[in-house]
């Protein structure tokens, strides 16, 4: 689980699998995430520790990162590491650790409809659906309390008062 700021526009590509039908085709979206930790070290100064996690995100989870998810966007990723290896040009094996996400948020606020807050804003950047305003409902009104019904006659008078210390548990 990570929650951290995008560090660069995402890189969307499609992986073809079906060449008579290209609307099957895979999607792949790819990312750098900045995660950063801040604490206070013994001597009571603030220090910050940022990682930075490649994330890859598949199929549906691809179609969202490509429209909302920009550079400074905030999100919540879920996901497993994967880690990878490939043979360079030199011949040397390499390798690199990914996070393969599963599920994504989107965190942050989302911009104005005219526009403010735009890219550099980060956050959410579109495909929103209209909220609709709450109508007020009419206020029922609340039946009132009655007293409580008694089958003691009127006037009934006990013989003794009863003590407070007779009904303790104790």
């Amino acid at each position: 689980m990570l929650i951290g700021n995008v560090g660069n526009d995402p890189e969307v590509r499609y992986l073809e699998s079906n060449p008579q039908n290209p609307a099957a085709n895979a999607k792949v979206a790819s990312f750098r995430l900045a995660t950063t930790e801040r604490y206070r070290d013994r001597s009571g100064e603030l220090r910050e520790n940022t990682e930075w996690h490649s994330i890859v995100v598949w199929r549906n989870n691809a179609d969202v990162v490509e429209k909302y998810v920009h550079k400074g966007s905030q999100v919540y990723i879920e996901g497993k590491l994967r880690t990878r290896q490939w043979t360079d040009q030199t011949g040397n094996k390499r390798y690199t650790t990914e996070v393969v996400a599963d599920s994504l948020q989107l965190l942050g606020k989302r911009p104005d409809s005219q526009g403010e807050g735009g890219a550099q804003g980060g956050g959410y950047q579109g495909g929103y659906a209209q909220q609709q305003p709450v109508q007020p409902q009419p206020v029922q009104p609340q039946p009132q309390p009655q007293a409580p019904v008694s089958n003691v006659p009127a006037g009934f008078q006990p013989s003794a008062p009863a003590e407070p210390s007779d009904d303790l548990p104790f």
